[in-house]
């Protein structure tokens, strides 16, 4: 049996290459599921083809805490293939996602579960954001763009804090940059969405995989590609079904 169907939430770490975060992700959120929102919380490492030994590091934790989990990707497919991963194989009824570099903080999950009800996905707004002017103002450009060409009325969609439940979060499609996409890909498969403002803090330790190339370029292209998905997109609704009546 999937361990994560005896939680009522999951939190999803991808990570590639974050080494060097590793003790204190499993410090800081271990220290958060003693006091979660959830009644029962528990975390999934998602390995996304590391190559600098986190993995052995991920699974050590694992060992020591009963609610940590993890699955290992075959190679590196990104973070929208990690993510996507990770929901795909929760079966708790909420899901939540935090980047391993601990640029939030995991305490501040509890915002967003006391909306969990009440929307389809909650997502966090950075404030005072601790980055460079440089990767400030690309993410801003970049999403101001995104805002016109999805209409999905969120003003900071690269969040690494987001709460879903999960029985929409399986619905999303899976492609490249999916992960800047959520709020609409949310809204499009019919779920709503809120923004809570969340703390931010630099990052410490590891690198960044994100750069001025791929933080402008490939959401640009994305856009377009959204859009072309979402003309065509089909959602469907069972009226009337013999599978789960029972033989006479």
């Amino acid at each position: 049996m999937n361990p994560t169907s005896k939680y009522e939430f999951t939190i999803i770490v991808p990570f590639f290459n974050e080494r060097e975060n590793i003790p204190r992700l499993e410090e800081k959120l271990s220290d958060y599921l003693k006091k979660s929102l959830c009644r029962s919380t528990c975390v999934l490492f998602v390995n996304d083809g590391s190559k600098d030994g986190g993995e052995v590091l991920v699974k050590e934790a694992c060992g020591r805490n009963d609610h940590f989990h993890y699955i290992s990707l075959e190679k590196n497919t990104g973070l929208s293939g990690a993510l996507k991963a990770g929901i795909d194989h929760c079966q708790s009824p909420y899901v939540g996602y935090i980047d391993a570099d601990l640029q939030t903080d995991p305490d501040d999950f509890d915002l967003l579960l006391a909306e969990r009800e009440n929307y389809q996905l909650v997502l966090g707004i950075r404030t005072e954001r601790k980055d460079s002017f440089v990767k400030r103002a690309s993410s801003r450009i970049a999403n101001s763009f995104r805002r016109m060409m999805t209409k999905d009325g969120v003003s900071d969609t690269g969040c690494p804090l987001k709460v879903m439940q999960s029985s929409y979060a399986r619905k999303i499609p899976l492609f490249s940059g999916m992960h800047r996409f959520l709020p609409a890909l949310i809204q499009m498969v019919g779920g709503t969405v809120k923004e809570i403002p969340v703390r931010h803090y630099p990052r410490t330790a590891g690198k960044a995989k994100y750069h001025l190339a791929n933080r402008l370029v490939g959401p640009f292209k994305d856009c377009f590609a959204f859009r072309w998905m979402k003309k065509r997109y089909i959602d469907y609704k069972i009226s009337d079904s013999s599978l789960d009546k029972k033989e006479s």
